[in-house]
């Protein structure tokens, strides 16, 4: 068999079983029911099985050994090679994995955590948390958010081992060091990078915190040292409050968030009103609770799932999540079915990023939430600096949760909810509560659903800086046009995965990634 005709035989399979695996795990997420889980784990243990088969895997690295490919040719083989490494492990070890892990998600799909013996949403938790002045009430909202941790805990620890033990069948020291290997990621530049990062924001981060630490003081009447987790917006603190002298959100009331985010794509040329036609963005019991994007069948079939509520963070979700639909969208469907996707998952968080940031950028404020000139006038120092505490926020909460995932592969055994609040006070600079002996940590979904998955998101906030400076001094400084949205399209989403995440930034903005321009945009701003 020709390197061509065994690509075409992979495209079609792998392309079917994609379809298969993609369309259960929406109908799980947006039904709950158990019988949607139970064929989302038997979509996903055929998909992995078919990576495992260890004669295709040799074929592969034959193929990839030779020296007459295409470069289309080398590319796919490289994506087959990336996706099948880490499964060439037994059938049952796979389907282990798959069940466990299904099993949790249908648990955080369908759990509601309860405040006085009633079930709360997730968006009743953060609605406390970020307007309720009544600290008990906070106190116990915030409890109830990691009621799920301990729900979880006991399995999510068994996956967790069973991953590393797999790794290890494989030759590494555990599934992290394996994960990023597989993602195309060198984890000592990556650490490196976040611990310099850490370091050169440490004193303006401090002195932010400090000044947020003053203005949640005084408005719950409390001392700066008797500050808790819950004192702050969200649960895990990896959002910026609300600042006293700028809330965002009755701006949003009696807004159609769907009509905000098709307005603010159609500026800029693109068209999401086919994407959101199939999409569910609206809470209701036994639903998915987050916000996800997803590709079923990369020729047009994008979905986004949200549960949305007129306010700032759903504006801002909303625009992240379709940031990563236009991406898949206008990727060239000329591609092979293997290459019509993302370069790597940090690139398409980078352009979800860049439309996230949008909640916080005066332009749009005025142009697509309708602020008068004026108003905007007046409010844009605050909102620049509310950005800036929000890149802050996120970047250490990315840090915490990144350093903490690093070591609960390194050892599951150790006290990981002691470690948890140690990390969160040296990154985070937040006071843990009185009992730290509870799996807070563990109420995370991503531990469960993506593992090892989050140093992209501060990847993708990296490159969205270097992204966005491309832009503004080679394009136009107004975001909001179509010639912004042809560069995106052409330079940025066309070529899909037909070239390796670092070359395809260097294409798109004139050089690899460059942490410098997040440090100038956030850091160096916080420093003069």
């Amino acid at each position: 068999m020709t390197v061509e005709q065994f690509l075409v035989e992979q495209n079609k399979t792998i392309r079917d079983l994609h379809l298969t695996s993609a369309s259960s795990s929406w109908m799980a997420a947006t039904t709950g029911e158990a019988e949607w889980n139970q064929k989302t784990a038997e979509a996903q243990t055929e998909f992995n099985t078919y990576l495992s088969n260890p004669e295709r895997f040799e074929q592969v690295k034959e193929y990839l050994a030779q020296d007459d490919l295409t470069a289309i040719q080398r590319r796919q083989l490289e994506s087959l090679h990336t996706g099948m490494a880490g499964k060439q492990i037994p059938e049952k070890d796979l389907k282990e994995m798959v069940e466990l892990s299904t099993e949790l998600i249908g648990v955080f799909n369908t759990f509601r955590a309860t405040i006085d013996g009633k079930p709360v949403s997730e968006n009743d938790v953060r609605e406390i948390l970020i307007k309720s002045n009544d600290l008990a009430e906070r106190e116990e909202a915030w409890h109830a958010s990691k009621q799920i941790g301990k729900e979880v805990e006991e399995k999510l620890l068994i996956l967790v081992k069973k991953r590393n033990e797999v790794a290890r069948s494989l030759g590494f020291e555990n599934y992290h060091q394996m994960s990023f290997e597989h993602q195309e990621l060198d984890r000592d530049e990556i650490f490196s990078i976040f611990h310099k990062l850490k370091d050169l924001s440490d004193e303006p981060f401090r002195e932010m915190k400090q000044e947020l630490d003053s203005e949640l003081a005084e408005r719950f009447g409390i001392s700066i040292d008797e500050l808790r987790p819950w004192h702050y917006a969200d649960p895990f603190f990896q959002e910026a409050p609300p600042s006293k002298d700028l809330d965002l959100d009755p701006f949003y009331e009696g807004k159609d968030l769907e009509k905000l985010t098709i307005a603010t794509f159609e500026s800029m040329g693109m068209d999401i009103t086919d994407m959101l036609a199939k999409s569910d963005m609206y809470p209701r019991d036994k639903k998915n609770q987050h916000a996800f994007c997803t590709d079923i069948d990369r020729e047009g079939d994008v979905r986004v799932l949200c549960n949305n509520v007129p306010s700032d963070y759903w504006s801002v979700t909303t625009l992240h999540e379709f940031g990563h639909a236009v991406y898949f969208k206008y990727v060239d469907r000329e591609l092979p079915f293997l290459l019509r996707t993302c370069a790597h998952t940090l690139t398409t968080e980078a352009i979800a990023m860049l439309y996230g940031r949008f909640g916080k950028n005066p332009a749009w404020l005025q142009q697509f939430l309708g602020l008068d000139k004026a108003q905007v006038e007046e409010l844009t120092p605050l909102i620049e600096e509310s950005l800036r505490r929000q890149m802050f926020i996120a970047g250490r909460w990315i840090m915490t949760f990144t350093f903490f995932e690093r070591e609960l592969y390194e050892n599951p055994d150790q006290d990981l909810n002691e470690l948890w609040w140690k990390i969160v006070k040296d990154v985070q600079f937040v006071n843990p509560p009185e009992n730290v002996d509870y799996p807070h940590w563990a109420a995370k979904i991503h531990f469960t659903l993506v593992p090892v998955y989050y140093q992209n998101y501060l990847l993708g906030e990296l490159t969205t800086s270097q992204l966005q400076s491309y832009i503004e001094k080679n394009i136009s400084t107004d975001l909001f046009t179509p010639e912004v949205g042809a560069y995106l399209v052409e330079e940025y989403f066309k070529p899909g995965a037909l070239y390796p995440w670092n070359e395809k930034i260097e294409k798109a903005t004139g050089e690899k990634l460059n942490p410098q321009y997040f440090i100038d945009q956030f850091v160096t701003k916080a420093l003069v």
